[in-house]
């Protein structure tokens, strides 16, 4: 059975047109919207000097998006703990905790900045993400009594939920810690298993993305401006702003890439309610989810809200909303 509960990772993705401001405040009113349509999560990213990616801070965008919601549990998807010192990580959530109790999710992952200049000015290198299990150990201290005879001011003594994005040895960690997983991409089955026979107490969130329209080609011209920026940036390095769908059908696009399109667009959930729903049930059978984070943006927002409310209204009934399974 699919589960009902469900949740949103927003990139705050600009579009062609608009300024990254737009992006920010277009992902706060999102947050609102999904709080509306009975979505349990609103989770937000972090990426570093990306055009066309306005997330760049998840934790102080999270503040804004709690101040502006009031129900709907607000998390990063997530930090990059690589990327920053424990301490500074703990006290940040421990201050969105204190002001929002009962509501913040802690998502963590284990990458660091994505080109060498990048990581120079975080002051980190690629070897840093190998140190994930002893920075978590030490985050997670914080928590309770603290590392070293320091102590997280206001973290300690908090319970803020600490959820493992599975970007590499990520899985493992996540299930040597006991904490929940957050699974993407083409290996879902075999991490998810692999997980499972080492968590006590596993919780599976798939993240994946997902497009519901009146017609399967519809569904697909939603999938179409992430996509192709995507292609676009493994070809010239930048991630540029959304396109229209119409304007990404009409680009002059070499054979390569209109085969990377193809490519990604495959591995995308998309189509009419009952396709969509036939999709999603073959995903649960094969990796029984506790949860579904989705994904999905496009150019144009009112067909892209109109997409997630069909969603969570198709999967959950009438009556029923996703923030009713029991709490974590």
């Amino acid at each position: 059975m699919i589960p009902t509960r469900l949740s949103i990772l927003d990139r705050s993705s600009n579009r062609a047109g608009k300024s990254d401001a737009q992006a920010l405040r277009d992902t706060v009113r999102f947050a609102q919207q999904a709080e509306a349509l009975g979505y349990h999560r609103f989770w937000v990213s972090e990426h570093h000097s990306v055009p066309g990616v306005a997330g760049s801070a998840p934790t102080v965008l999270a503040a804004a998006i709690a101040a502006a919601t009031s129900t709907i549990r607000v998390g990063t998807g997530g930090v990059m703990l690589p990327n920053h010192q424990p301490l500074v990580v703990a006290e940040q959530f421990g201050v969105l905790e204190s002001l929002y109790p009962g509501r913040i999710d802690m998502g963590l992952g284990r990458s660091v900045g994505f080109t060498d200049g990048v990581r120079r000015a975080l002051g980190r290198d690629k070897d840093a993400a190998d140190d994930f299990a002893v920075q978590l150990k030490q985050l997670l201290g914080y928590f309770t009594t603290g590392h070293d005879g320091v102590h997280a001011i206001p973290a300690e003594g908090l319970r803020v939920p600490a959820f493992v994005l599975a970007t590499g040895s990520g899985a493992d960690i996540a299930a040597d810690f006991g904490l929940p997983v957050v699974v993407g991409g083409p290996k879902i089955e075999p991490t998810v298993a692999r997980y499972r026979e080492r968590a006590r107490d596993p919780y599976v969130i798939v993240a994946v993305n997902v497009a519901v329209a009146d017609t399967t080609e519809q569904a697909r011209r939603l999938l179409l401006p992430e996509a192709w920026s995507m292609v676009y940036s493994r070809s010239h390095g930048v991630f540029p702003p959304l396109l229209p769908a119409e304007e990404v059908l009409a680009l002059d696009m070499t054979q390569s890439e209109r085969d990377r399109l193809d490519r990604g667009l495959r591995g995308q959930i998309h189509g009419t309610v009952g396709d969509v729903l036939a999709e999603l049930d073959e995903l649960t059978e094969r990796t029984r989810p506790d949860e579904l984070l989705i994904t999905m943006s496009t150019f144009d927002r009112d067909q892209m809200l109109d997409s997630y409310s069909q969603l969570i209204k198709a999967v959950t009934g009438a009556g029923r909303t996703a923030g009713s399974a029991p709490a974590r």
